[in-house]
């Protein structure tokens, strides 16, 4: 689908008194969107394409132009062709890219910023700012809920991969207390090892064993009912942890959580978390653990947006372009906030904002969304 966008962006995106915006602007906004429109990832960057015209048709602000330029993925030679076309059209704002790797080319263009929905780094980087749901706020979240949980023997569990370098430095920002790190392996068959270590099976089946034989050679009606009563259990003991947080998604973590079932984790005394799944629903039918907690963006915006997407386009999106979807509304606010953009400077907003998936805050030079947090019961996801 190919079609001119030039529908402008309403601040109706972020719920904003349009008394702000009575006074009429004479000057235009050009915003350039770097995404993968050819290549592996065109459907990708279509559904971007898609998202940014889906919310600029909300809006009828005939000052507002998109302009699209295929950026490739991880393709630095047409990265920075299209960001030099965008550059001789006199466009100061862009949207994307998508991928931090491309992040050190777009250093060499101080005089643009970049708003990529990439959440490896919240923080704002010379002339990026980053607005993907980042690490470090879904692990504040998570620091506020298992607190509130009462919970104060936490295991944080991790893949022992590439993004362990990332996960560690976010980890120390937090400051958890009482907390134990266990890194894991990506192997499934390396890992259910590694999580009958953490879970001290071996000893909890040999506790049970050992209880069990307590009773076998006694014929009385108690002795009777406790060998029954044995025979139900797997393992005999707890663990010593009551909280879960598990950084990791998709099979990786189906296998972490099929792994803990097996070994005899009580659902019921161990608190059991993760980060965010974007409302995954493959999770209920393969997903082993009852009551699974993770933070992430507002449920009924983030359907309310899938759904109106589906009627618009007659497919689904792929879930960061609400990130995109967002980012409009972002790059608006601050436009008329200020009657124009000049610097990464422009967005740094005193108050907090709200977008589809959430809030935003802008303090420290950085990017933090307020997460709720959500868990599966019943095949569905739950507002806690």
């Amino acid at each position: 689908m190919k079609k001119k966008i030039t529908i402008l962006l309403s601040y109706i995106i972020f719920f904003f008194n349009t008394n702000l915006f009575a006074n009429e602007h004479n000057q235009i906004l050009k915003i350039g969107l770097l995404a993968p429109l050819s290549g592996e990832y065109k459907e990708l960057g279509n559904s971007i394409l898609y998202s940014l015209q889906l919310a600029l048709d909300e809006i009828n602000d005939e000052k507002v132009f998109i302009v699209p330029k295929d950026s490739g993925f991880n393709d630095d030679k047409k990265l920075i062709e299209s960001i030099e076309d965008l550059k001789s059209q006199d466009i100061k704002i862009v949207i994307g890219p998508i991928s931090k790797n491309n992040f050190k080319e777009l250093k060499k263009y101080n005089e643009m910023v970049f708003i990529s929905p990439s959440n490896i780094d919240p923080k704002f980087t010379n002339n990026i700012i980053s607005i993907g749901i980042s690490l470090e706020s879904q692990l504040i979240a998570l620091k506020k809920f298992i607190k509130k949980q009462k919970k104060r023997k936490t295991v944080i569990m991790f893949p022992n991969n590439d993004y362990t370098p990332l996960i560690e430095e976010n980890l120390k920002k937090m400051d958890f207390e009482n907390v134990k790190i266990f890194k894991y392996s990506s192997n499934p068959e390396v890992l259910t090892g590694e999580i009958e270590i953490l879970t001290n099976y071996s000893q909890r089946k040999k506790n049970l064993e050992l209880r069990k034989k307590m009773f076998e050679d006694k014929e009385d009606a108690q002795s009777i009912k406790q060998l029954e009563k044995l025979e139900q259990l797997y393992t005999l003991g707890g663990v010593n942890f009551d909280s879960l947080i598990i950084i990791d998604f998709g099979n990786n973590l189906k296998s972490v959580l099929t792994s803990l079932v097996y070994t005899d984790v009580n659902q019921n005394e161990i608190l059991f978390t993760t980060i965010n799944q974007w409302f995954d629903e493959s999770i209920f039918y393969e997903n082993t653990i009852k009551n699974l907690y993770y933070p992430s963006v507002d449920y009924k915006e983030f359907k309310k947006y899938n759904e109106n997407y589906f009627k618009k386009f007659g497919i689904y999106p792929n879930e960061i372009t609400i990130l995109t979807y967002d980012a409009l509304g972002l790059i608006y606010y601050a436009w008329k906030t200020n009657d124009k953009i000049n610097s990464i400077n422009d967005f740094m907003f005193k108050n907090k904002i709200k977008g589809k998936i959430g809030t935003f805050s802008f303090k420290d030079r950085k990017v933090i969304q307020e997460l709720d947090i959500y868990k599966t019961d019943k095949n569905k996801f739950i507002k806690f």
